[in-house]
């Protein structure tokens, strides 16, 4: 073999190996960009522009930081004394409160059309932008085009690029300012584009409909939502409860409903409240009153003038109409914090599936309307299983005949069901909670 073969045979070598060790995403794009593609015809055949297009084409790009964040939502996987700890502090309820009275004539106008109490807006916009500060600053259609594409949940965020496309082509939005988070949801309230779609509303009657700089658009489009999916006027969100030793743990999740008198016949009791109007959310003009402001601080429980909160009360002294349904949640396990949620909750649930954050914006709601803060919980387990580990955890479930599904790294209704079913055999307070604890005890066996 001539020197000149040998030395284009190693150079090819060198060749097929680099390619070998080239980041796989090098090739992924090439497929994305064909991907983007097929997207533009598809939305060109829905009747959107060559321009718009054209244009997603040509500046949409595959963002993979995107799926790491996909697979790390901290609303799944930490735990929830943690996850409120870390998004609710004394400031935020300052800040929030202070707002509440600033925009005070415009949320009144909105709770009267919709039924929507001031707190929930206002707790909902503080989750999720800290009052409009952080409202992301990710391309939406890159963001939403990655997701699509990547394919863990492609049907879903196909549907909102082809959403977020149509807003651009019904001059909704701009392409060069159509900033977002990294799962594409946008504005004041972050929004994703087929909720804009259906549920936006121009709440100052200006001809143009803008969630991000406009906040009585915000605000309304967000009330239009919750009283379009079935928000109740007048109907709490959750209440914080105390759950007895002898209570079947097996009851506390979303899919068990009772009234809250069937609740109090199994022993479930309520921390006390000073009236009706107190426990159903109203104003904080009205709540101030029937009840003075929150005084002193003791053992980390927080007392009312003359009376002690920590302290329970039956749930049958509590009024509460005896038509409501209502589930028990345990966020952190049998040892945390208990809560009774309503029909309301799962509005909000709907918002975002996480009990976490759901929990979070009920809670910040009732601080907000100088409600006492989570009493419960000293004893919870603390820590949080990595998305790894969780997922060594349902593959271990599967492979001891506990059918946790696909795993995922996220502890889903068919993950805590699995995890149900061996604390029933082992013995455990069957609570479905994936604490560290629980992951020790199914991988040790």
């Amino acid at each position: 073999m001539s020197k000149s073969s040998s030395m284009l045979l190693y150079w090819q070598f060198m060749l097929a190996f680099c390619t070998l060790l080239l980041p796989s995403h090098v090739n992924a794009k090439e497929d994305f960009n064909t991907w983007l593609e097929s997207i533009r015809l598809e939305a060109k055949a829905l009747g959107m522009s060559d321009e718009t297009t054209l244009n997603f084409v040509s500046r949409t790009v595959y963002l993979p930081n995107v799926i790491k964040l996909d697979r790390m939502q901290p609303e799944f996987v930490s735990p929830f004394l943690d996850y409120f700890a870390q998004r609710v502090d004394d400031k935020k309820v300052q800040k929030g409160r202070d707002l509440m009275l600033k925009h005070e004539a415009l949320l009144n106008k909105i709770e009267t059309q919709y039924g929507v109490p001031k707190q929930i807006l206002i707790a909902f916009w503080g989750m999720e932008t800290q009052y409009g500060r952080v409202q992301g600053n990710l391309d939406v259609l890159s963001a939403l085009a990655t997701l699509a594409y990547e394919g863990r949940r492609a049907d879903f965020f196909k549907s909102q690029l082809l959403d977020a496309l149509l807003m651009v082509n019904l001059g909704y939005v701009d392409t060069e300012t159509f900033k977002g988070s990294w799962a594409g949801a946008f504005g004041n309230m972050q929004f994703m584009p087929t909720t804009f779609m259906l549920y936006a509303v121009d709440g100052d009657d200006d001809g143009t409909i803008d969630v991000v700089n406009s906040l009585p658009d915000a605000f309304t489009s967000a009330a239009n939502y919750l009283a379009k999916i079935g928000w109740k006027a007048q109907v709490p969100v959750m209440m914080e409860v105390k759950i007895p030793a002898s209570f079947d743990w097996q009851n506390a999740q979303l899919a068990v409903k009772k009234t809250p008198q069937a609740w109090a016949k199994l022993g479930v009791e309520v921390y006390p409240l000073p009236s009706d109007e107190f426990l159903l959310g109203s104003s904080s003009d009205a709540m101030a009153d029937n009840v003075n402001q929150v005084t002193t601080r003791t053992d980390d429980k927080v007392k009312l003038e003359g009376m002690d909160i920590a302290k329970y009360a039956p749930l049958s002294n509590v009024f509460l109409n005896d038509t409501m349904q209502a589930s028990i949640l345990l966020p952190q396990g049998w040892q945390g914090p208990a809560f009774m949620v309503f029909d309301n909750f799962e509005m909000i649930m709907q918002w975002n599936r996480s009990v976490n954050y759901a929990l979070s914006v009920a809670q910040l709601a009732k601080l907000l309307n100088q409600e006492p803060g989570i009493l419960g919980g000293d004893f919870a387990e603390g820590g949080a299983l990595t998305n790894q580990q969780m997922q060594d955890l349902q593959n271990r479930l599967n492979v001891r005949g506990f059918n946790a599904g696909l795993p995922d790294g996220l502890p889903g209704l068919q993950t805590q069901a699995a995890i149900r079913a061996y604390q029933e055999q082992q013995q455990m307070p069957v609570d479905g909670y994936a604490s560290p604890s629980l992951y020790q005890s199914v991988m040790l066996h």
